[in-house]
């Protein structure tokens, strides 16, 4: 089974791991700055890499679980090559952000328009699974192109 997951496992744990480069941004900043927690005003580049971190921080559930379901439901390896667009997507916001507020929206389009790929993944992995739950040749069907990127 570990074969069917191991490339969304690693999607998450290069996820995870990013969000924790995030929160140390902050920290570095919160030094750099001298601006103690709870606060979150002040300096505006330090503003700017904490709205940052903290609009990754509100999405990346919804990410994890669009690549998980869609992983398990319509194509592992398609659902780990969205998923890793997505983290590159977002870390470029990161720095867009970081440098000034409109560095931003490149980025930002780029990670919405991935999250949106991957919810039609996963509806359509759902819907297939429910509409299709005992023909393999209708998924197959509608599957055969991502047959090339690696085993169903």
């Amino acid at each position: 089974m570990r074969n069917q997951i191991d490339l969304l496992a690693t999607v998450t744990v290069l996820g995870v791991l990013e969000q924790a480069y995030f929160a140390l941004q902050v920290i570095y900043a919160r030094r750099k700055y001298k601006i103690s927690p709870p606060d979150t005003t002040g300096h505006p580049e330090f503003e700017r890499i904490f709205r940052a971190q903290a609009n990754c921080s509100e999405y990346f559930p919804i990410f994890i679980s669009l690549l998980w379901v869609a992983g398990i439901f319509f194509h592992q390896g398609v659902a780990a090559m969205c998923g890793l667009l997505y983290i590159y997507a977002r870390f470029k916001y990161f720095q867009g952000y970081t440098m000034a507020a409109q560095g931003r929206l490149g980025p930002l389009y780029a990670s919405a328009r991935l999250l949106w790929l991957l919810l039609a993944l996963a509806v359509a992995g759902l819907l297939a699974h429910f509409l299709l739950p005992h023909s393999s040749t209708g998924m197959a069907a509608l599957l055969w192109p991502f047959q090339l990127l690696g085993a169903w």
